[in-house]
């Protein structure tokens, strides 16, 4: 009998969407009834697990799944041993320290002697030993930013998106702690043949990852320019070019990464490119 990858992801919340989203796209089918706790993948040997947040590093120190998706603040709180097989792009945040609008903040030296509420106790506590800080921790599993409002807290310790928790209660952001990301996180248990489903599926994952960060790019360039404009392009190992009807023209194909996107369209104009036209990546396999 074949073994399957045993994958745990978050049971509810936009983690969860993200990763079930990343898994479809990476062309694996899921059957998956409402509130179900472990469902089976249609055409790749997978398991899914829907379980607490919290509880997964243990699941994957124990060996009860196989892989996980999960954010990597997560592992820095609860898992610094378990080992990351791919950063994935997604669910980006960073884990802040804030304190209440009007409190007038100084530098790490105002936490001294504070009370900071906090569900990271061991990332808090790492962060004040290295900065010579002694605090006081509340530990708080849920809404953490309301402790100051309430009397709990002087700060909080919280993951951070957008800031639009931290506003709405009169809360700004004075520390980073670090940034963090989704990830594919990997027990240390799997044998040969887990390994190599695995590397299956990293090799899809990263396709998908590729084609996310790219877009297809087709411009119409003078043939006299096609070096220079080529030069320009950093993703593929050479543009595709096609001659057009109209003499000393032609068609110009590549690839531009999106974190780079508008300073190469503006480049490419400047040196002749004209009517570009920019198609999304659904993969890239390289």
């Amino acid at each position: 009998m074949k073994k399957k990858l045993h994958i745990a992801v978050q049971k509810s919340g936009r983690l969860n969407k993200d990763s079930l989203q990343l898994l479809s796209d990476c062309g694996i089918s899921i059957d998956n009834g409402k509130d179900q706790l472990k469902a089976i993948a249609r055409n790749f040997p997978m398991e899914i697990y829907y379980l607490r947040n919290g509880d997964i590093p243990q699941y994957l120190r124990d060996g009860v799944v196989d892989i996980a998706i999960l954010g990597e603040n997560l592992l820095v709180e609860k898992g610094a041993d378990i080992n990351i097989k791919e950063k994935l792009g997604f669910s980006k945040c960073r884990v802040s320290i804030a304190v209440p609008k009007e409190v007038k903040y100084e530098g790490v030296q105002s936490l001294k002697g504070k009370k900071i509420a906090t569900s990271y106790p061991n990332t808090v506590n790492d962060f004040l030993k290295e900065k010579g800080i002694d605090a006081d921790l509340h530990i708080i599993n849920g809404s953490v930013e309301i402790a100051p409002n309430i009397g709990l807290s002087d700060a909080v310790c919280d993951i951070v998106s957008s800031g639009s928790t931290l506003f709405k209660n009169n809360l700004k952001e004075v520390e980073v702690l670090f940034t963090s990301e989704a990830v594919l996180a990997a027990s240390d248990t799997l044998d040969a043949e887990k390994n190599e489903l695995l590397e299956k599926l990293q090799f899809r994952i990263q396709s998908v990852l590729k084609g996310r960060q790219s877009k297809y790019i087709l411009m119409n360039v003078p043939n006299s320019s096609i070096e220079k404009i080529s030069s320009i392009l950093p993703v593929l190992k050479s543009p595709t070019v096609l001659p057009l009807a109209e003499p000393g023209w032609s068609s110009l194909h590549s690839v531009v990464n999106e974190g780079t996107f508008w300073k190469v369209i503006d480049e490419l104009k400047e040196a002749g490119a004209q009517d570009i036209l920019v198609c999304p990546v659904e993969k890239m396999v390289l």
